[in-house]
């Protein structure tokens, strides 16, 4: 029986592996399958554009907006150390980077991160899940080899490390 498991699973991953049927009608993609990089595709939301009338504005020119409210109590502060899930998107809606596609979270000290995410993690309480539209000025600066423009970020703050 064990024999027949393993045949059958072998079959199944070779069919997995060696591409589509092409007898079998196309399906429109959904937002979760993988991109050519193997990694979760995580398509740009729709007001990757401009932050929409809704958001919060700083002083500094941060806008934000809350995706999911918070579970806890305490924010971080600009000193601290956070762990977060993370997408980013240039307005284009490419996708630059995620910590969600590679399926780790990330641990970031926040003075030693972009002054767009010092800032805007400090507006959130843990377990909160936030968006962020962070003005080249607070983002990059156009440092070449770096993400051009406003950058758009989906943030879920995860935990404040000690």
């Amino acid at each position: 029986m064990t024999q027949i498991r393993l045949a059958t699973l072998a079959c199944l991953c070779a069919l997995a592996c060696s591409g589509t049927d092409e007898s079998a009608p196309a399906d429109p993609a959904p937002a979760s399958t993988s991109d050519a990089s193997g990694l979760p595709r995580l398509d740009a939301p729709p007001d990757v554009a401009a932050p929409p009338p809704d958001a919060e504005m700083t002083a500094s020119g941060l806008a934000s907006r809350r995706l999911v409210a918070g579970t806890g109590t305490r924010s971080p502060k600009a000193a601290d150390t956070v762990r977060v899930h993370y997408t980013g998107w240039q307005t284009d809606g490419t996708r630059f980077d995620s910590s969600v596609a590679r399926g780790n979270p990330a641990q970031f000290a926040l003075t030693g991160v972009i002054k767009g995410w010092t800032e805007g993690l400090q507006l959130m309480v843990e377990g909160e899940e936030r968006r962020f539209w962070i003005p080249e000025e607070l983002a990059y600066k156009g440092v070449s080899n770096r993400p051009q423009g406003m950058l758009v970020f989906d943030v879920q703050l995860i935990q404040i490390l000690p």
